[in-house]
């Protein structure tokens, strides 16, 4: 794979990526090009603004008709819907179900119950379940 970096004052910034076919890198490529465009600004409770990266975020929720990150179990309120964040992030986050958006590296283990239900715990402690509807995809991306 060829990479030609070209940094100019007047230059704009942007990735190009020619290829035979989508790899496993070309989408980690894409995905850290992304990460420098969208940066999270969440406002908490007492309407203080801070900025997080998706490396920050543990989870993306929806509640109330808004939409919330997830940082260190406390909740911040975001612009973007859900399924915005879904497109931007598809190779970072997983769907569980209706309302969240899970961060893979922030995912600690899966406890399962008797009824067949799956909790998701972080590693921030924070948990929700996986929907019924989203268990097959969950499975398929992570492998199991």
């Amino acid at each position: 794979m060829k990479c030609n970096v070209y940094i100019g004052e007047t230059s704009n910034e942007r990735v190009d990526i020619y290829a035979n076919k989508k790899t496993k890198l070309i989408n980690e490529i894409e995905e850290l090009a992304l990460n420098d465009e969208y940066e999270f600004i969440g406002t908490n409770e007492d309407g203080e603004k801070f900025i997080f990266s998706i490396n920050d975020v543990t989870a993306i929720i929806s509640s109330n008709n808004k939409t919330y990150i997830i940082v260190d179990n406390n909740k911040y309120l975001v612009k973007l819907r859900l399924y915005q964040y879904e497109e931007i992030y598809k190779n970072l986050l997983i769907k569980l179900n209706q309302s969240c958006l899970a961060n893979i590296k922030k995912i600690k283990k899966f406890k399962c119950s008797i009824g067949g239900s799956i909790l998701v715990i972080f590693k921030d402690d924070y948990n929700d379940y996986i929907s019924r509807r989203e268990l097959k995809n969950v499975k398929e991306r992570l492998g199991m």
